[in-house]
Parts: C-alpha cells; structure tokens; sequence
C-alpha cells in the first residue's frame, strides 16, 4: 500500500475541488450574514500561509486564534496546520489570567482575534511574552492600534497558490486545552494524523452521519475541542457550514436554523435547554423540518429534554460523549438496528445514555482499586478509554496520574457500562456525592427534577453533612411563571430513588453557575451552599 500521509492539507485541497461552490455562511457581530464558498477558503488559506510565512510563523510555531465561529476562523484551521505551523484556539470565555497562563505554556508566537475581542486581549496579552504579532479580524472600520495588523490587509496582495509542504501525519496540527476546572488547564497536541482519523470516523454513517448533502451547525465554538471536528467533517465531505459567530442566543440559533435549512446541528445541553423553550413557547414561528438531528454533548443531556424535542417538536436529538483528550467524539447514542422496534420508553433510555463506542474507541470502567468491571449496567466505576486519536499524554508531561500504565486515559466521569457496550454517565469523579460510604448519582437526580413540569435547569451537588460526610442539594431554576415547592420536588423524587437518595434540601437559584463551555459548575454551588447542612 501507498504510504501517504494523513493530513489536514488533503482535507483544505479536497473541499475545493470537489465542493468548489457550497457555501460557508457566518453571522457577523451586526447580525448580518456573510457569504463563501470552499474555493474562497481554500484561495484566502493560500493568501493567509504566505502572509503568515512573511511574519516569520514557522513549522512547529504557534499560532493562537481568539475568535468566535465564523469564515475567517475556518481559513485559520485550514491554512495554519496545512503550513507547518501549529494552531492554538484560545478560549474566550476564560479569566484573562488563565487565558495568559495558557498563552504563555503554550508558547504562542502570534494571536489572531476579533475585533470585538480586543478589549479582552488587552487584559492579558502582556503577560504573554512570546507573542510578536497580533492580527485584528476587523468587521468596521474603527481604528486599529498602530502595532496590529489588520487580517484582510495581510491577504490582499498575497497569491493564492501556496506550496502546500509535505508534513508528517505525526505532526502536530493543533493544541487545544483543557477547561482545568480541578487545577491548570492542560494543552492537549492533536496530530495531523489524529485529527483526519477522527473526521473519518465521525462522518460515518453510524457517528454523526455527515455527508456532502448536509448543512452543519457547529453551535460548540471552535475554541472547544476543535468544535467538536465538525468543521473538518465538512471539509472531507464538502457539506454546507452555519456559523453563528458571537450571536448564541436561542432565538438567533433557532433563526439560522430554519432560514438556512441546517440538517445537523451541534452545541452542549444548556444551549439546547434554552432552544427547546423557546420552541415550546411558540411552537409554529420555526420551521425547523430539515433538521435531522441535533447532536449533544459536553454533559449528559435530561431525558426530558430529549423526549420534549421528540414527541412535541419532531426533532431527534444524539446524544453524544467526548473529551477535549479524544479529540473529542468518543461514543455516541445510536439505536442499534434490533433495538428500534423497543417501547418508546426503551427507546428514550438508549438514546439518554452516552452511547456505545465509536470506531477505533476502547473503553472500560474500573473500580477505586483499578479492576476492571463487568459490563452489567450497574457497576459503577471510572470509565477509560484509548485509542489512535486518545491523548496519550499532556503538553509538557503534566497530568501523567491521568494515563494509566497499561495505555489507558483515566476520563474522570463515573459511569455504568451495559452488555451492549452502553455507556451511562452517573457523575464525575470530582462531583459523585458519597453519602456514608455509598455513591449517589447526581445525574439521575437532575434528570429526574428536570422532568418536572415547573423545573427548567437542576444541578445536584455535595454538601458537607456532620454525620453522613455528604449529602446531596439541588439548585434548581424554575421555568417563568412556574411555581414549586422543596417538598413537592423532592416527593416528585422519591418514587424513582432509594430514600437515601433524595437530596437533603433544594435550593432555588437563578440561573446555574456554568464553565467557560457551558457545563454546570458544581464547584461554585458547594463554595456557595456546601455548608448548608452542618447544623443538620
């Protein structure tokens, strides 16, 4: 067999020549949309390479990009790691301060940012020393500090044919880092190699399914886990791509999915929470018919929100589980063929679990000791994983705890596995509640407050307990002009769960404290209300 390597450059060369006229539209930051093609972003890559090889961005350099989803950002993941180069998408949504750290560990040579994001670079960037260069992405026509470049500039007089260099598949293409909720981020190295195995198997039709005849969604930014490698699924496949660029409210969502007719969709469950209230207060204002499933991930989605999307909206929901060290799909919740024809209610409890496996996707669970645990659907251990494009180990040798010695990535997420190969999520390592010795599953509890009529976000979290060391507590938000008691939540529980499983006492919040990706911070709520009980 031919030895030819797998790179991002075939993925940049293929889109345009076989895809040269779909289009790639972007919500810009005044709400209007912006029109491109695949030969545009393959043309604009070239101008963008000679720019950047002018500016002194080598093979192996960092280029940082801090930017919402839009055309100009598709150019970057394209164009930087086809070059040589490595790109680095910083995460916006982070404190400057951490935003500094991970600049510096990550060693970024030139940043690239939005002009609407330069308030924010402004509040770190000098703590980044090896930055030489920042490139303004500029919408308007404000003036620019004399010491930026301006993006479009630097394209104008460059060719669009650029000598694409022959690269390594084992090269680095891009650093994405982790959210570091439970200490510093860690930068995670995705190779050429890794990136192109992932878009293979994510495209098939058992993944998510994505061909040339799609029109993708990426609502996950692409600072997140490289969106999830969505923008590289229609690369290969030449699909149609929607970006939202900084507009992620429900309504603006749900409009460019109707208007541009999106079939696949994609963004984390607090996003899809907000969409699925909107659809429910005004069920005829959206037509959303060519919508043929909206993949979620990033933390276990409520049954009730499947179910609501199913049976009031017609629309189906994947749910889907990865990791920014699985680049990131890792399993996802596809009905296997002698499964359709199960009750509805069966067909609910498959499509909630995390799914089973996708292609070249090991995983197993372990118990505290490291034995591996039977797939029963009731074991409940740490889940690990491996596989071609799995990290096997953190920039800079951090986090090294997390690999096991036989080849394994500890997740940190508690889950059961099932004899179908099924994962469930119960909890995180960090967020399990251990009440007396035994585990309580804080994501069966919001699962089941969130199919509560009045309840609209639930989030269960340990609190300090002096005698059962923890116990649990639900923030819960209430849906507007809804009402509901503490005890009428927890006796809504209590058919479904052991006694010892009903929370000690409900909290009613505005809003749920969430990470920089949208996940629920379950850290925030036991800083806040862990010392609840201690008089108990």
């Amino acid at each position: 067999m031919m030895n030819v390597p797998l790179t991002i450059t075939h993925l940049l060369e293929r889109s345009a020549r076989y895809a040269p006229r779909r289009e790639i539209v972007s919500r810009r930051p005044d709400r209007s949309l912006h029109r491109t093609t695949w030969r545009d972003v393959h043309e604009r890559a070239g101008r963008l390479a000679h720019a950047l090889a002018k500016l002194g961005v080598g093979p192996g350099d960092r280029v940082a990009t801090l930017a919402w989803n839009h055309a100009r950002h598709l150019e970057l993941y394209l164009a930087v790691p086809s070059m040589g180069a490595v790109l680095h998408t910083l995460n916006l949504r982070l404190h400057p301060t951490e935003i500094a750290y991970i600049a510096r560990h990550a060693g970024d040579k030139v940043v690239v940012v939005d002009e609407t994001l330069l308030p924010l670079l402004a509040k770190f960037i000098e703590h980044v020393p090896s930055i030489e260069q920042v490139i303004v992405m500029r919408d308007t026509a404000a003036p620019m500090a004399d010491k930026h470049l301006d993006y479009e500039a630097l394209l104008a007089p460059e060719s669009p044919a650029y000598p694409w260099p022959a690269l390594d598949e084992n090269d680095a293409a891009m650093i994405c880092y982790t959210s570091g909720t439970t200490g510093n981020p860690k930068g995670v190295v995705y190779s050429h190699r890794s990136c192109v195995l992932h878009t293979l198997v994510a495209c098939m039709t058992d993944t998510l399914g994505v061909s040339e005849s799609d029109t993708v969604l990426p609502v996950v930014p692409m600072f997140h886990a490289n969106a999830w490698g969505l923008p590289f699924c229609a690369a290969a496949t030449g699909a149609k791509l929607v970006f939202p660029g900084p507009h992620l409210d429900a309504a603006s969502i749900v409009d460019l999915m109707a208007s541009e007719k999106v079939t696949l969709a994609a963004g984390v469950p607090t996003i899809w929470l907000g969409i699925l209230a909107l659809l429910d207060q005004d069920p005829a204002r959206f037509d959303l018919s060519s919508v043929r499933s909206m993949v979620i991930g990033g933390a276990a989605a409520p049954p009730a929100m499947i179910q609501g999307f199913r049976a009031r909206h017609k629309l189906e929901v994947t749910h889907a589980w990865g990791m920014t060290e699985t680049n990131p799909l890792g399993t996802v919740a596809r009905i296997k063929s002698h499964l359709e024809n199960v009750s509805e209610e069966d067909r609910l409890k498959v499509r909630s679990t995390q799914g089973y496996a996708a292609a070249f996707v090991e995983t197993r669970h372990v118990d505290d000791a490291g034995k591996v645990l039977p797939w029963d659907g009731v074991s409940m251990g740490e889940l690990e994983v491996r596989g071609p494009f799995v990290a096997s180990a953190y920039l800079g040798g951090e986090g090294a705890d997390r690999f096991t010695a036989d080849g394994w990535f500890k997740t940190g997420d508690v889950v059961t596995l099932d004899d179908e190969g099924y994962v469930r999520i119960t909890d995180r390592a960090k967020d399990v509640v251990k009440s007396g010795g035994e585990w309580i599953s804080s994501v069966a509890l919001e699962n089941a407050l969130m199919s509560h009529h009045a309840v609209l976000e639930a989030a269960v979290f340990a609190a300090k307990h002096p005698k059962w060391d923890e116990r649990p507590i639900a923030a819960v938000v209430l849906k507007p002009d809804h009402a509901a008691t503490r005890e009428e939540l927890i006796a809504h529980l209590a058919p479904l769960f052991p006694k010892f499983w009903l929370p000690d006492d409900v909290v009613f919040v505005a809003q749920v404290p969430r990470t920089s990706t949208g996940k629920f911070l379950k850290s925030k709520l036991r800083e806040e209300y862990g010392d609840r009980l201690l008089g108990a």
